[in-house]
């Protein structure tokens, strides 16, 4: 009696380490392939009120974040936002900013004017926001792959050495 006991003391953990091993792996592998295309967008950019087309971005590596000028995190991210862009341009990656104020495009502009933003800076629009999934909060950000698939989703501010580690495999 005692043996069977220990027995199934000892494989209930270990049927249940496995099984949730297993679940995790299985996972994890059907999102990874199962890729999702960067939604279509054209909207205005602040500083000149050009209408940008992210098809212009195609064969790129994208971050794409979604930010508020009212926001400490977003605002918190965009000197490394600038670096990152600044320093992986050459190799074939952008960022473009897609600003959420409801104060227009003036406010945002004063703000890419101010942190001296390089990367392309766009309003966007609800539906836009729709697109991606429904931004919950801001900052948000999306990283796309050359091919046009959003690889990786970031809720919040993201660390200086998860973006660098991402964007160089990506880039790879």
């Amino acid at each position: 009696m005692f043996a069977t006991l220990r027995l199934t003391t000892i494989f209930r953990p270990t049927t249940i380490l496995l099984l949730s091993v297993g679940l995790l792996l299985f996972t994890g592998f059907s999102s990874a392939s199962a890729a999702v295309a960067m939604p279509q967008f054209s909207l205005p950019s602040v500083t000149d009120g050009k209408v940008v087309d992210s098809g212009d971005f195609k064969g790129k590596v994208i971050l794409i974040t979604f930010f508020a000028t009212w926001c400490p995190p977003c605002r918190q991210e965009i000197p490394q936002l600038v670096e990152l862009y600044n320093e992986y341009k050459t190799k074939g990656f952008t960022v473009i900013g897609l600003s959420v104020d409801e104060g227009g495009a003036s406010v945002v502009a004063k703000l890419v004017q101010h942190e001296k933003i390089t990367y392309p800076v766009l309003m966007a629009d609800r539906a836009t926001a729709r697109s991606f999934g429904g931004i919950a909060g801001i900052p948000t950000s999306f990283l796309v792959n050359r091919k046009g698939h959003v690889v990786k989703k970031y809720p919040g501010f993201v660390p200086h050495s998860l973006l660098v580690r991402d964007i160089e495999a990506v880039l790879q």
